[in-house]
């Protein structure tokens, strides 16, 4: 009889010692479903949730829908579940939305839930986005809708950006738009850079629109560098460029 009530004192001492390990084992499980209900996730288990955490999480479930509603996620939200006040909110939540979709030009526009001066506003805004996309060149410029006043102020942004494609070499440049005076400015930054590519051996260098002496002394500095190359052994070198000179030169110094 004593031993059997000592094994059973040891079992519960035993029990006693392992339950801070099992404690410790299951809390950051425990936590984890917390955040899990909290945030709506599918691996939630309401089961493992104290009262005052299943209240925490209702209230949290409360304002994701909320939050939802407000945002027109219609996918998420319930609007069964808000209160008059947060079903007013929400509601004026979407018609300001249905406003910046309407002056924005969003296919998502319903003009027919704009009142009066909301409509006049929108058109005054869509007014103002036509002529800035006029001016800018992009997006969907009707020129129909235009002002005089504004066709002269898109007439010389257009001109302006011409201008500036040409100075800057790029392929929307229309020559023919030019000013003479733009287009003698132009033809000498054109010559600089054509000037400056050839000094680079690019692709682009057109070796026609050189004048002599520009030929001559891009011809001389070619000359050099290739005589350097071929001197110092690195670099790319080309002998048959070099005078017989220089090649007798370059032998002597090999030797």
């Amino acid at each position: 009889m004593k031993v059997s009530l000592r094994k059973c004192l040891w079992v519960q001492v035993a029990s006693l010692s392992f339950w801070p390990i099992l404690l410790f084992a299951q809390s950051p499980n425990l936590a984890q479903n917390l955040a899990d209900c909290r945030n709506g996730r599918e691996t939630c288990d309401p089961s493992k949730l104290s009262p005052s955490q299943s209240a925490d999480v209702a209230l949290a479930g409360h304002g994701r829908n909320v939050s939802n509603c407000r945002n027109g996620y219609d996918s998420s939200c319930d609007p069964s579940r808000l209160t008059q006040a947060e079903a007013r909110e929400t509601s004026v939540a979407e018609h300001r939305r249905n406003i910046d979709d309407c002056q924005d030009g969003l296919g998502t526009c319903d003009r027919s839930k704009l009142t009066r001066p909301e409509m006049q506003e929108v058109d005054i805004a869509l007014r103002q986005r036509n002529v800035s996309d006029c001016k800018n060149g992009t997006g969907f410029c009707d020129r129909s809708k235009l002002t005089p006043s504004q066709t002269i102020e898109v007439t010389a942004a257009e001109h302006e950006h011409n201008v500036w494609n040409c100075q800057n070499g790029w392929d929307q440049c229309d020559h023919s738009k030019l000013t003479p005076r733009e287009a003698g400015q132009i033809a000498v930054s054109e010559h600089h850079r054509n000037i400056s590519a050839c000094k680079d051996g690019q692709e682009t260098c057109d070796y026609s629109r050189l004048t002599p002496p520009e030929a001559k002394m891009l011809a001389d500095a070619e000359h050099k560098r290739n005589y350097t190359a071929c001197v110092k052994g690195y670099g790319y070198c080309d002998p048959s460029r070099l005078s017989a000179e220089e090649n007798h030169s370059i032998q002597l110094k090999g030797h």
